[in-house]
C-alpha cells in the first residue's frame, strides 16, 4: 500500500545565516585552498556523525599527549587570559574569516572599479545652462528635491578631476555579506563657484553631475544596475549604485560619490553657528525686516563640508591603522556588532566609518593599546560606548586644530551628539539624536554585562543574533501618514529646523516629538529609541521619492514595569511653580485630586481596570501628547502590541487575558490550604501543602473561573451524581486545580503498594468529613483523590507519601533479597507528587519576579495547542521555555510585554540547536558556571541516549523528565518549521501597517493529514474558547451570577468527551495512525497513516485487529482494514462525530 503526498519545506532566511554564508566557492582559487578543504573534511568526519550529532573527537594516544608547541603554549595563555574559553576565541577566528572578502572577491571588486574608472574618465562635455534647466538630461532624472524648486547659478558638465577608492574598501575593513565599495568623484573647479555653498547651489550641483554621470553609465557594458540612493537618508547627499552584470551581481555594489576639490571651500565657512540658508530664499517671502538675523543651519553645513573631507579622512585612517596590526579586524567585529543590531544604516546611524573613526580615537588617546588583539579593540570599543556619554562630554580627534575651528562646547550647542573629526570643524556624528546613542549605549553595556557571564554563549548573543525592533522593544509605535508631520513642524514652529534640514520634516520634528514623549513618559520606560529612516533607492528615470511615502517612522519603548501599567500620573501640589508645567504638558487631562495622605496635587488618571487593559494606558499618552502637542490624529499612530490578547482573552465582555483570574484561583488555593493546615483530629499531621497545577503557577491558557451552575440543566442519578440532561449540550468543563497534601512519616504506614493506597484511600474519606464538618466545605471522595468545591473551583487534593516511589522500587528475589529497579508508576508517582509541586512552587516566583510571565506562557500553550503540539511539547516543558527567556535573555532584557515574550519563544524553538546542545533553565540560580559546563560535557558525551529536546533544572540534570517521552525527533522537526513560519508571519504582519489578522499563525496546516473528523460543536465543552469563535454558542448549565462558597451540589468534573474518545482511538488504532486535535476548542481530529502499519504482514490470528486479510500465491497476509476502520471511527464516536474527511488521495489496496 502506497500513498502519494506533496511535501513541502519552508526556511527561514537570517542576517545571521547570511553573515556566515560558506564562502567556499569564491576562495576555490586562493593559495592552500584545497589543503584546507581536506583538512576541514576530516575534521568534520571526526566530530560528527552521520546523524549531525557533535561527538568527542577520538585521538591516538601519541596525538592525546603530544607536548604542545611555543605557539600553541601562547595562545592558550591568550584564551585563558581574554577569553572564558578557547571555543570563543575560535569562533571569533572563525567569524573573522567568514566576513572578510576572500581573494577572488577582491579580484572582482578591483576590476570592476578599474572598468567603471574608465568609464567615467570618458564622461562628455557640454554647454553652460542656468542650474535650473535640466532639459539637456535625457533618459535620467535628477536624485535631488527641488524644494523650492529655483536657485540662481551656473552649470555644465566635464569629465572628473579625479576618481578614488574611499571608505572601507583600501582600509581593509569591508566585510561581508553587504559588500559596498565607495568611489569618490571629483567634480573639476571650473563647475563650482565660491557662493555655491549658499541655498542648497552645491548640492545641487552635485546632483546634476551625479545625474549627468549617471546618464554615460547607462550606455556602459560594464555595468548591469543602476539605481539612485542617498547616503544615511541624507536627501543633499545622493550617490549612484552600482552593480555588474550577470551572476556577479549580488557580490558587491559600487557607491559612487561625487565630491568637491578638497580646498574648494574654506572650512570656517561651515561653522556650526553661521548661516547658508536664507529665509527669504527658503520661504518664498520677501524679508520685510531689514536687520533680521539668520539662524545658524548646522546640520547643512556639516553636510557640505562632509563633502570635502573623505580623502583626508582615508588618509588619517590609514595612517592609525598601519600602527595597530589588528585595526581592519576589530573594526569588523565592531561593525558585525553595529549590523545585528540594526544601528549601522539609515539616517543618523552608527556606520562602519563612524566604527574606523571610533577605534582611530581611543588608539589616538593610547585608551587601547597598539599590540590588543580584535577581541581586546571590540571589548573596549563597547565599554567606551557604555560609559561615555556624548551627548553631554563630547570628544575630537583634533590634536591641533586652527583658530577658526568650533570650541567643543560650540558642537554641543548645535548637535546632539559630538564627534569632531580630525579638521577640527566637522562633527561625525551631526545627525544622530540623542535617543539613537543612548540606545548605542544600551546595547553596548547590555552586551558586556552578558560577555562577563560564564553561562552565557556570548559569542552566540554578542555577534550572531539578529535585534529586529520587534523582538527588541516591548512596545512599538509606527507613525503612518508622515505628510501629517508637516502640520507639527508648523504647530511648533519649526521653520528654522527645516531650513537646517532642506525641508525634510520628518527629521526636523523628530527630535521634539521624542523628547515631548520622554517627559510625558518619565519612570514608566527604561529606553525610548526610534527607528533610522532607511536609505531610498529608486530607477534613474524615476523622480526621488517624497517624504511622505518612505516607510512608517517606528518608536521603540522599552518599560519599566514597576510603573508602567499605573493609571496615575501624580503631578506637583496646587501652589507649585512647577503646577504649570505640567498642567501645560497634559492640557485638559489635568485635574486637581486630593489623595488619602491630604494633599492636593495636580494629577492625570486614566480609566483602566484589568492588567490587559492597563497595558494600552501607554497608547493612551502616546496619543494624547502627540495630538495635543504635535496634531498628529489618532488615525496616524499604530500601536504594536497587545494584537495577540485576543487569543487567550477569558471573555469578551471582561477584557482580561487571565491575570485576575488566576489571582483568584491562588487565594482561593491560599486560603484551602490555610485550612488544610488547621484541620484537627487528623490520625496523622500534614507535613506540606503544594500546588500541582499550571492554573497555581498562573500558566493555565484559560485559568478556572468560579462558576454557579444551574439545576434545571442536570439531572440527579444515583451512583453518578448531577450529570445534563440527554437533550443538552455538553456542560461547562471544570478543571480539578491538584494540590498535593504530604503526611508525616511514622512506623504504622505499611511497607506494601497495595496497602499503601488503600491507607491514602482512608485519608482520602477523613478529609472529606473534616472539610465537610468544620467548614462546611462540599467534597467528594475516590480512592486516588477528594474534590473539594469551594468558591465555585474544584480543587482535587491528593494524599501522597514520601516513601512510596522507593517502596515501587523495591522487589525480593527468589532468593529472598531485596533490590531496587526502577519502573514507569515510580517514576509517574515522582513526577506528580514531587517534581511538579516544586516546578509549580518555583515558576509561580518566575511569575511574581516577571509579571507577564504567565501571559507569555498562555500565549505560548494557546499557539502549541492550535498547532496540535501541545502532547509532544507538554505544559511543563512549555513553561520552562518561556522561563528560559526571562532569565536568560540575552542578548536581550527580560520582556515586559506578552507578546515580545511570544515572538522570542518562537525565535527561541526555531532557532536553538537541540541536536548539540542542552537547554539549561536556572531557576533561582543554583547551577555554577563550572556545573553547567559539566552538564554540556555530560550532554555531548551521551547525546544518543537522551530526549530530542533536552531541559535541564537544577532539580533534574540527567534525565529531562519533562521531554523524556516526547517529542520524537520528527514531531520536534515538524514544531521548529512551524515556529519558523509562524514567526515570520507574525513579524510581517506586525511590521504591516495594515490592520491584519493575527489567528492566521494560530490555524494548523491541514493539508498533510489523511483523514479529518469532523466534531459535533454542541459536545465540545471548550467551544466558545476556541480560535476562531464558532457562530453557534451553546448554554452549558451555568450561571453569570456569583457562586456559592460551598457549593450546592457537586457536577461532573473534569469530563471532556473529546479527550476520551481521542484516548480511545490511540488504543484501539495507535498502532496504524498518529491522532492530533486542539484540546483548548477544537473541533477537529486529524488522522495521520502510519505508512510502516499498511506493510503487508503474515497473517496471524493475533494481529488481524483492524486488518483483512489476503492471498497472493498461496501465501496469507494482512494489511489494514481502511474502510473498516473508518466506521469504526464513526460507531466508537457516535453523537459527537458529525462528519469524516478523507483528505489524500486513496491508500490503495
Amino acid at each position: 500500500m502506497k500513498k502519494k503526498r506533496k511535501e513541502s519545506s519552508k526556511t527561514e532566511t537570517e542576517d545571521q545565516i547570511e553573515l556566515l554564508a560558506n564562502s567556499q566557492n569564491e576562495e576555490e582559487n586562493e593559495k592552500n585552498s584545497i589543503q584546507q578543504a581536506k583538512y576541514s573534511k576530516r575534521k568534520a568526519k571526526d566530530t560528527v556523525s552521520d546523524d549531525r550529532i557533535l561527538r568527542p573527537v577520538k585521538l591516538s594516544k601519541k596525538e592525546l599527549y603530544k607536548a604542545p608547541t611555543v605557539e600553541e603554549l601562547n595562545q592558550l595563555k591568550e584564551a585563558e587570559n581574554l577569553f572564558h574559553c578557547s571555543m570563543l576565541k575560535m569562533q571569533m577566528e572563525e567569524l573573522l574569516k567568514e566576513v572578510s572578502l576572500s581573494e577572488h572577491r577582491k579580484k572582482l571588486v578591483d576590476s570592476f572599479v578599474q572598468q567603471v574608472t574608465d568609464v567615467l574618465q570618458s564622461v562628455p562635455e557640454s554647454e553652460v545652462v542656468e542650474l535650473d534647466d535640466i532639459s539637456w538630461l535625457s533618459g535620467v532624472e535628477v536624485p535631488f528635491l527641488l524644494v523650492p524648486s529655483t536657485t540662481k547659478g551656473k552649470f555644465h558638465m566635464e569629465p572628473p578631476k579625479s576618481i578614488n577608492l574611499v571608505g572601507s574598501y583600501p582600509l581593509g575593513t569591508c566585510i561581508k555579506p553587504k559588500v559596498s565599495v565607495d568611489l569618490a568623484v571629483t567634480i573639476p573647479s571650473s563647475i563650482l563657484r565660491q557662493m555655491d555653498a549658499i541655498n542648497q547651489r552645491y548640492s545641487r550641483k552635485r546632483a546634476l553631475y551625479l545625474a549627468a554621470l549617471a546618464r554615460h553609465l547607462s550606455f556602459a557594458d560594464c555595468v548591469g544596475s543602476l539605481q539612485y540612493s542617498c547616503l544615511h537618508g541624507n536627501r543633499l547627499r545622493p550617490v549612484l549604485l552600482l552593480k555588474p552584470p550577470g551572476n556577479d551581481s549580488s557580490k558587491v555594489t559600487l557607491r559612487i560619490h561625487v565630491v568637491p576639490p578638497p580646498d574648494f571651500l574654506k572650512p570656517s565657512r561651515f561653522h556650526p553657528q553661521k548661516n547658508n540658508i536664507r529665509t527669504e530664499w527658503f520661504t518664498g517671502v520677501a524679508n520685510t525686516q531689514q536687520e533680521r538675523t539668520e539662524s545658524p543651519t548646522p546640520h547643512y553645513n556639516a553636510t557640505v563640508l562632509g563633502d570635502h573631507l573623505p580623502l583626508s579622512h582615508l588618509q588619517f585612517l590609514s595612517a592609525i591603522s598601519a600602527q595597530c596590526p589588528a585595526f581592519g579586524e576589530g573594526v569588523s567585529l565592531l561593525k558585525v556588532w553595529l549590523r545585528q543590531r540594526e544601528l549601522d544604516q539609515g539616517a543618523g546611524c552608527f556606520c562602519g566609518f563612524h566604527a574606523s573613526m571610533l577605534m582611530a580615537y581611543l588608539l589616538s588617546t593610547h585608551k587601547v593599546a597598539k599590540s590588543m588583539s580584535p577581541y581586546q579593540l571590540l571589548r573596549n570599543a563597547l565599554h567606551f560606548l557604555a560609559s561615555t556619554d556624548l551627548t553631554e562630554n563630547g570628544i575630537t580627534l583634533a590634536k591641533n586644530p586652527d583658530s577658526k575651528a568650533p570650541s567643543l562646547p560650540e558642537f554641543h550647542t548645535a548637535f546632539s551628539v559630538v564627534f569632531v573629526d580630525p579638521s577640527g570643524h566637522l562633527n561625525l556624528l551631526a545627525d544622530m539624536t540623542a535617543f539613537t546613542y543612548k540606545r548605542i549605549q544600551h546595547e553596548a553595556s547590555l552586551s558586556l554585562s552578558f560577555w562577563d557571564d560564564p553561562t552565557t554563549d556570548g559569542f552566540q548573543a554578542l555577534l550572531m543574533t539578529p535585534k529586529s525592533m520587534i523582538r527588541t522593544y516591548d512596545n512599538v509605535f509606527k507613525l503612518v501618514n508622515l505628510v501629517k508631520l508637516q502640520t507639527s513642524c508648523k504647530k511648533l514652529l519649526l521653520l528654522n529646523e527645516l531650513m537646517d534640514h532642506s525641508g525634510n520634516y520628518v527629521i526636523a520634528v523628530l527630535p521634539f516629538i521624542l523628547s515631548l514623549l520622554q517627559q510625558g513618559l518619565g519612570q514608566r520606560i527604561q529606553l525610548l529609541v526610534h527607528s533610522l529612516p532607511q536609505d531610498p533607492e529608486w530607477p534613474l528615470d524615476s523622480e526621488p521619492p517624497k517624504l511622505k511615502d518612505q516607510p512608517p517612522l517606528s518608536i521603540g519603548l522599552l518599560l519599566n514595569l514597576e510603573n508602567a501599567l499605573s493609571i496615575l500620573e501624580r503631578g506637583p501640589p496646587a501652589d507649585s511653580p512647577k503646577a504649570a508645567e505640567f498642567r501645560q504638558l497634559w492640557g485638559s487631562c489635568s485635574k486637581l485630586r486630593r489623595f488619602q495622605d491630604g494633599s492636593i496635587t495636580e494629577a492625570v488618571l486614566w480609566t483602566k481596570k484589568s492588567i490587559s487593559q492597563r497595558r494600552f494606558v501607554i497608547l493612551k499618552i502616546f496619543t494624547h501628547l502627540l495630538h495635543l502637542h504635535a496634531d498628529i490624529p489618532k488615525s496616524s499612530i499604530r500601536f504594536v502590541g497587545g494584537q495577540l490578547d485576543v487569543l487567550v482573552r477569558s471573555s469578551i465582555e471582561g477584557h482580561t487575558t487571565g491575570e485576575e483570574e488566576s489571582l483568584e484561583v491562588v487565594q482561593a488555593y491560599d486560603d484551602l490550604s490555610k485550612k488544610l493546615w488547621q484541620l484537627e483530629d487528623l490520625p496523622l499531621s500534614i507535613t506540606s501543602v503544594q500546588g500541582a497545577h499550571q492554573a497555581l503557577r498562573c500558566t493555565q491558557v484559560f485559568p478556572p473561573v468560579p462558576v454557579k451552575l444551574d439545576s434545571s440543566f442536570f439531572d440527579k442519578k444515583a451512583g453518578l451524581g448531577f450529570v445534563p440532561k440527554e437533550d443538552k449540550p455538553c456542560p461547562f468543563y471544570i478543571t480539578p486545580i491538584k494540590v498535593i497534601v504530604h503526611m508525616e512519616g511514622s512506623g504504622k504506614w505499611p511497607g506494601e503498594p497495595l496497602a499503601i493506597r488503600h491507607v491514602k484511600a482512608a485519608f482520602h474519606v477523613c478529609l472529606r468529613e473534616l472539610l465537610s464538618k468544620q467548614h462546611h466545605y462540599r467534597c467528594q471522595a475516590t480512592p486516588d483523590y477528594l474534590d473539594v468545591w469551594k468558591d465555585g473551583l474544584v480543587f482535587r487534593i491528593q494524599v501522597a507519601y514520601h516513601r512510596e516511589p522507593q517502596i515501587l522500587r523495591e522487589s525480593l528475589t527468589p532468593e529472598g533479597m531485596l533490590i531496587y529497579r526502577d519502573n514507569a508508576e515510580a517514576q509517574a508517582l515522582e513526577l506528580e507528587t514531587l517534581h511538579k509541586p516544586f516546578l509549580t512552587s518555583t515558576l509561580h516566583g518566575v511569575q511574581q519576579q516577571f509579571g507577564c510571565y504567565g501571559v507569555v506562557c498562555r500565549l505560548v500553550k494557546r499557539w502549541l495547542a492550535s498547532q496540535f503540539l501541545l502532547e509532544d511539547i507538554r505544559e511543563e516543558a512549555a513553561d520552562l521555555l518561556v522561563a528560559s527567556l526571562f532569565l536568560h535573555p540575552a542578548p536581550f532584557t527580560p520582556p515586559s510585554s506578552p507578546q515580545v515574550g511570544f515572538l522570542r519563544f518562537l525565535h527561541l524553538l526555531s532557532t536553538f540547536d537541540w541536536k548539540n546542545n542542552p537547554l539549561i533553565v536556572n531557576l533561582n540560580g543554583k547551577l555554577t558556571a563550572i556545573e553547567q559546563t559539566d552538564i554540556k560535557n555530560n550532554f555531548v558525551a551521551s547525546r544518543g541516549s537522551l530526549p530530542s529536546m533536552f531541559i535541564v533544572t537544577p532539580k533534574d540534570i540527567k534525565v529531562s523528565v519533562w521531554t523524556k517521552a516526547a517529542p520524537s525527533v520528527q514531531m520536534l522537526q515538524r514544531s521548529i518549521m512551524l515556529a519558523a513560519e509562524s514567526l515570520r508571519v507574525l513579524e510581517n504582519q506586525l511590521g504591516s501597517s495594515e490592520k491584519q489578522d493575527m489567528r492566521v499563525a494560530f490555524r494548523p496546516p491541514l493539508e498533510a493529514y489523511d483523514v479529518l473528523i469532523h466534531l459535533d460543536p454542541k459536545q465540545v465543552p471548550l467551544l466558545a474558547k476556541a480560535v476562531d469563535p464558532h457562530a453557534e454558542t451553546f448554554q452549558r448549565g451555568t450561571h453569570q451570577e456569583q457562586p456559592l462558597a460551598s457549593g450546592a451540589f457537586l457536577p461532573v468534573i473534569d469530563y471532556d468527551p473529546v479527550r476520551l474518545y481521542l484516548s480511545e482511538l490511540r488504543e484501539a488504532f495507535g498502532d496504524l495512525a498518529l491522532f492530533f486535535y486542539d484540546p483548548i476548542g477544537g473541533t477537529v481530529i486529524a488522522v495521520l497513516w502510519k505508512p510502516a502499519a499498511f506493510e503487508p504482514k503474515p497473517f496471524k490470528a493475533s494481529l488481524i485487529n483492524a486488518r483483512q486479510v489476503e492471498v497472493n500465491d498461496n501465501v496469507a497476509t494482512t494489511v489494514p482494514n481502511v474502510e473498516a476502520i473508518l466506521q469504526d471511527f464513526r460507531i466508537i464516536g457516535e453523537g459527537l462525530v458529525k462528519r469524516l474527511e478523507l483528505r489524500t488521495e486513496k491508500w490503495v489496496l
